[in-house]
């Protein structure tokens, strides 16, 4: 394994309260939110324009996973790909001080749901040299839709209270153990 590809959001950094909030200001039931959605997808879903959730969005608030930003640097090579509209998941790495080799967001996936196959491309690898690691189902596909391993980010409480089939790492530093 060469690379990991990582999700954003409930990935790497804890961020379900943050993406929550403007939804709240806008009136929005938490429980129709789909967590894991593109940006811009849910937004429309929800009839509420995007900039205006943007705008809302707190990027100062999210912090990363306990355990993330430690194993982060020690990585050789990774990319984010992330449903994050670009500004917030710009803003967050700048203050995070992290520097993947890529980092693709909303806009790159005209705004729908993204796909790792143009990561993959930039990065110049295919599938067998990485794993792509989310917490969701979304994520899932996108592994599966370019064939690539996977590997459930079992920090976030919410992969661990659903249990899910398949590699379920328990802890970030089980990252560094991907690369052999």
């Amino acid at each position: 394994m060469q690379a990991l590809i990582f999700d954003f959001d409930g990935t790497l950094v804890d961020s379900d309260e943050a993406l929550l909030l403007p939804f709240d200001s806008l009136g929005i039931d938490r429980a129709d939110v789909v967590m894991g959605s593109a940006v811009a997808e849910e937004c429309e879903r929800l009839g509420i324009p995007m900039e205006t959730y943007v705008d809302l969005y707190d990027d100062e608030s999210v912090e990363p996973f306990p355990g993330v930003a430690e194993v982060i640097p020690k990585l050789a090579r990774w990319a984010l790909c992330s449903n994050k509209h670009p500004r917030s998941g710009a803003a967050e790495l700048e203050r995070l001080a992290w520097e993947p080799e890529i980092a693709l967001f909303a806009d790159h996936f005209g705004w729908a749901h993204k796909g790792i196959g143009p990561v993959l491309e930039l990065m110049g690898l295919a599938a067998d040299d990485v794993v792509m690691v989310g917490d969701s189902d979304g994520d899932v596909r996108c592994a599966d839709e370019v064939g690539c391993a996977f590997a459930w980010a079992g920090w976030n409480p919410r992969v661990r209270d659903r249990a899910p089939s398949g590699t379920v790492l328990d802890e970030p530093r089980d990252l560094l153990d991907l690369f052999g």
